[in-house]
């Protein structure tokens, strides 16, 4: 079986590179007349060009703050955006939509591009199933997965829009019902989604980080998993394959059953004052000019909204159906819940903890408390589907001056309620002393993780390594990646992901995230239980 792998080194530490996204709660700046303080998803930043040539052309800047998809929600329907934010704008409007809390505070809405999410094999993937010369339908494509026939990467549907919109995709196109799917319908199509998402072999928390891990496989930078494909945005795909970097490029497969297509609402926040309305009203008109359209087609791929504009000339194919998307909250909210406790494969993570004596105060007690976040002690909507999951392998090692003793809780299918008691348990008994082995501490991870990988490789798999200091004692840097390459190659390939926290060098972690295919995460500023919950979404 392959092994699908996320090595997410979670080494808390000050530094100079970030992936962790801003707190929606905190304020974007003051208002100010043509400036439009917006909350988006993080994928927009493409857009910035033609962003900037319309502040030339209204006057109109929008400043962005990016966030995930429940991220958002959340923020708006807790009203962290009040006063904050003029509008937002996400690739879809749909689930803030079903959350009344969030909903009210929805004003007018104007869609600026379009972007259906689909699947893109690499060119002799393609060729070897089929799929070149005729459409194929979801069914199809579900079984072929569940022969693993191909392999694909997909973001994680509680994080980024583009997983959660196949998710809901799949589930409809699967069910065959023609209408919404709902909870019944979800446990009815649960083993057909089991043998689709048997055949997921890389996950991420955004479509950017995504696409780059494909590249870097598919052209031989890392050593991970075989990954044949991605499911994500059209315009992604396509973006992926102008940029010539693929060694193959990617064929597009537009399931023939249908798709869920992202709007892109630009949409007012319903108490914008009057120059954010005025703001919102030049920018959106601009933004729908034919030559406007015409200008985020050619610098996204991704689709106009306005009739008499041409689609990029590589959407092979024009009209598309549309599935329905689920109304009630609850609906949704119970596809998640089966797709991270019964359909996915299971997680297996290892989480490197640093309990040495600079770790003592507010720092151990933050650890303590991240991590019993993660055993469903934060009940907010982001919380409840980033915790650990049924079915998950958790491995705590601490270490100070050298290596703990690791201990491993598994979390059964049925009721993981007295082992996340365990985790719980376990956290709150961490204590502070000693120094700080960083890197023979990860080295003795991998060791750890290898046996656990061969007896069970069909994982998504990460190791979570968490200091708050320089490296003291043990091998340094150098050590580790002069002896990284005799790392088993079971376990290698995996990309490593720092998180900047306290005093130590932004340089290392960086250097560590670059070696494995990582990135690196900011806890300076959101903290650290938002961190442990944002790298949920890689694994």
């Amino acid at each position: 079986m392959r092994t699908a792998f996320v090595l997410v080194a979670l080494v808390v530490l000050a530094g100079c590179t970030t992936g962790a996204e801003p707190d929606p709660a905190q304020p974007a700046g003051p208002a100010e007349p043509g400036v439009l303080r917006v909350l988006a998803g993080s994928e927009l930043t493409d857009l910035q060009p033609v962003l900037d040539e319309a502040a030339e052309a209204t006057g109109v800047r929008v400043r962005f703050t990016f966030t995930g998809t429940l991220e958002g929600a959340e923020a708006l329907a807790k009203g962290d955006v009040d006063g904050k934010y003029d509008a937002v704008w996400f690739s879809s409007n749909r689930y803030p939509a079903g959350i009344p809390e969030a909903a009210k505070r929805l004003g007018n809405q104007v869609k600026i591009m379009s972007s259906p999410v689909v699947l893109g094999l690499s060119a002799s993937s393609a060729r070897a199933l089929g799929w070149t010369d005729r459409r194929v339908g979801w069914g199809e494509i579900a079984e072929q997965a569940g022969r693993r026939a191909f392999s694909y990467g997909m973001t994680d549907p509680s994080a980024s829009n583009s997983g959660f919109s196949a998710l809901v995709g799949v589930a409809s196109a699967l069910a065959g019902a023609g209408n919404a799917v709902d909870a019944a319908q979800i446990a009815a199509v649960t083993p057909r989604l089991k043998d689709f998402f048997a055949a997921q072999s890389l996950s991420a928390g955004s479509s950017g980080w995504l696409s780059e891990a494909y590249r870097r496989r598919a052209s031989g930078q890392d050593t991970g998993a075989k990954v044949d494909g991605l499911i994500n945005y059209e315009s992604v795909l396509l973006s992926l394959n102008a940029a010539g970097t693929l060694p193959e490029p990617l064929t597009l497969v537009y399931p023939a059953d249908g798709v869920v297509t992202a709007d892109y609402p630009l949409t007012l926040l319903a108490d914008a004052g009057d120059d954010a309305r005025d703001a919102h009203r030049r920018l959106t008109d601009h933004l729908r000019t034919p030559e406007a359209q015409r200008r985020i087609v050619e610098t996204t791929h991704r689709r106009p909204v306005v009739p008499g504009v041409d689609l990029d000339p590589r959407s092979t194919v024009r009209d598309l159906v549309e599935l329905p998307f689920p109304a009630a909250r609850d609906s949704v909210d119970a596809l998640l819940s089966a797709y991270f406790d019964r359909i996915r494969r299971p997680s297996r993570t290892l989480y490197v903890l640093d309990t040495s004596g600079s770790m003592a105060g507010d720092r151990i007690a933050a650890l303590r408390s991240a991590l019993i976040g993660l055993t469903g002690a934060d009940d907010s909507l982001t919380g409840r589907f980033r915790r650990f999951r049924s079915r998950e392998e958790v491995t705590m090692l601490p270490f100070d001056t050298e290596p703990g003793e690791p201990r491993t809780f598994t979390l059964p299918e049925g009721d993981p309620g007295p082992v996340l008691a365990e985790i719980r348990s376990y956290a709150e008994g961490l204590e502070e002393g000693g120094g700080t082995a960083i890197y023979d501490s990860l080295s003795r991870a991998y060791r750890v993780m290898e046996p656990l990988v061969a007896a069970d490789p069909d994982r998504f798999t990460s190791i979570v390594l968490m200091t708050d200091g320089e490296n003291a004692n043990g091998s340094d840097l150098s050590g580790f990646e002069a002896s990284f390459g005799s790392v088993p190659a079971s376990v290698r390939g995996v990309p490593v992901f720092t998180v900047l926290f306290g005093e130590g060098s932004g340089d290392e972690l960086g250097r560590v995230a670059a070696m494995t295919g990582g990135e690196v995460f900011d806890a300076r500023r959101t903290g650290l239980g938002r961190v442990f919950q944002e790298i949920r979404g890689y694994q």
